[in-house]
């Protein structure tokens, strides 16, 4: 005679703890009824992973209690985050003329634009100075993912303005002199420079 012993296969289970997330988004997967357990794809071992899946996937644990094994699965559905797209038009402004600044997103089905919590794909902004403004963007399914634009508000030139001679004979020349900025034009006669030479020969108002 001989005897043999036949020990019964593990029942495993398996579960998760979102079947549904987003790229990027971390979930559990958990496993019972065995002693020791590796997931796949991964090699992951233990009753509890972590896992963060890029595309939709199926996970399989084998449970084991000794040499007998089993398995279970458990599938994931992953979707896609929305690529954003944001700009801004125009690119930058000048402090104090208050111009208008449109921002635009494409990529997702909602936005929200912080600072202000604006809504929607277009809007508009006033910046006084410098400003990184943020867009949210959701997909239908609500994945979410941001972007930022960056408005520089540069700083309006304060410009002075003198004349060598104010009172001059016709024909004499006159030094115009001008500080305050970086490039210079004058009027009339597009003269450029931060200080040029004139000739005239009436009563005459440079710009």
């Amino acid at each position: 005679t001989v005897s043999l012993t036949v020990n019964t296969p593990p029942t495993v289970t398996a579960s998760i703890s979102a079947a549904t997330v987003c790229a990027g988004t971390s979930v559990t997967l958990t496993a019972g009824g065995a002693t020791t357990y590796t997931w796949n794809p991964g090699a992951l071992v233990g009753a509890t992973v972590a896992v963060t899946p890029l595309t939709n996937t199926t996970y399989t644990v084998i449970g084991a209690n000794g040499t007998c094994t089993n398995s279970a699965m458990v599938s994931v559905t992953v979707n896609p985050t929305p690529t954003l797209t944001a700009v801004a038009n125009p690119t930058s402004v000048c402090s104090g003329a208050g111009t208008t600044v449109t921002l635009t997103s494409t990529g997702a089905t909602t936005y929200t634009w912080m600072p202000g919590s604006l809504s929607g794909g277009t809007v508009t902004v006033v910046p006084v100075t410098t400003t990184i403004y943020t867009v949210t963007g959701a997909s239908a399914a609500g994945c979410v993912s941001t972007r930022t634009v960056n408005v520089p508000v540069i700083i309006t030139p304060t410009i002075t303005a003198s004349a060598s001679s104010s009172t001059v004979c016709a024909g004499t020349s006159v030094t115009l002199t001008s500080s305050g900025a970086t490039t210079y034009t004058w009027m009339p006669g597009s003269l450029t420079g931060g200080t040029v030479a004139v000739t005239p020969t009436i009563a005459t108002t440079y710009t």
